[in-house]
C-alpha cells in the first residue's frame, strides 16, 4: 500500500478492497466497509469523502496489478507462439494467486464505461500495437495463416478468462465437482495454448 496514506487510511483501503472485490461498486455499501475496517462510517467519509472516491483508488490499485502483466507478455520480443504460451500460463498462475482481481476489473469496466475512458490514459494501459505488428510479420514470413491480429487477441483473452467467470455454468454442464474442475482448469494451461497455436500456424 502506498506510504502516502496514514495507518487509518490504509486500514480503510484494505477493507474497501475486500468489499469491492466481493460485491463490486454497485453492491458495496459504506457501512460494509466500516464494519470490515471496524471503524465508524463517518470516519471513512472524513478521509475519503464518498464511495466513488474510494472505489476509484481501489480500482486503480487493482488495475496496476493486472495491466502491467498483460503488457509485459504481449509486448515481449518473442514469437506469437511464445506470447500465447506465456500469456496462458501466466494468466492461470495469476488467477490462482489473485482469484478475484481480473473478474473484478472486467465486470467493473462493463458496468462503468465512462471510467474506462479515464483508464486509457493510465501509463500501464495495455497496448497491442506491437503484438499486431508481430502477427503481421509472421503471416508474411509464412509462419501463420492469414488472420486478423485483433480477432486473435480477443480469442486469447476469451479462451483464458471465460472458464473462470463462467465456472458455475460450465461445472453444471460438465457435471464437475470443484476438485475435478480445478484439475480441468490446470490442464488448460497447455490445452488453450495448443488449441490456438494449432489453429493459426501454417501447416
Amino acid at each position: 500500500m502506498n506510504n502516502k496514506y496514514t495507518q487509518i487510511e490504509i486500514k480503510i483501503l484494505k477493507a474497501a478492497k475486500n468489499i469491492f472485490l466481493k460485491k463490486g461498486m454497485g453492491g458495496a455499501r459504506m457501512q460494509d466497509i466500516a464494519n470490515q475496517a471496524e471503524i465508524n462510517k463517518s470516519l471513512i467519509h472524513y478521509y475519503f469523502k464518498n464511495k466513488q472516491t474510494l472505489y476509484e483508488i481501489i480500482f486503480n490499485q487493482v488495475f496496476s496489478i493486472v495491466a502491467p502483466k498483460i503488457n509485459r507478455i504481449i509486448n515481449d520480443d518473442s514469437s506469437i507462439e511464445n506470447i500465447i504460451r506465456n500469456f496462458t500460463v501466466s494468466y492461470f498462475s495469476f488467477r490462482q494467486r489473485h482469484p478475484h482481481l481480473s473478474t473484478f476489473v472486467i465486470h467493473e469496466l462493463n458496468e462503468n464505461p465512462g471510467f474506462f475512458e479515464k483508464l486509457k490514459t493510465h501509463a500501464e494501459f495495455p497496448n497491442i500495437d506491437k503484438f499486431k505488428a508481430q502477427v503481421d510479420k509472421e503471416i508474411q514470413q509464412g509462419i501463420l495463416i492469414p488472420l486478423d491480429a485483433e480477432q486473435l487477441f480477443i480469442n486469447i483473452i476469451s479462451l483464458n478468462i471465460f472458464p473462470f467467470i463462467a465456472e458455475p455454468f460450465i461445472r453444471g454442464l460438465t457435471n464437475c465437482d470443484q476438485r475435478t474442475y480445478k484439475a480441468l482448469l490446470n490442464s488448460r494451461k497447455t490445452e488453450v495454448a495448443d488449441f490456438i497455436i494449432n489453429s493459426i500456424k501454417r501447416k
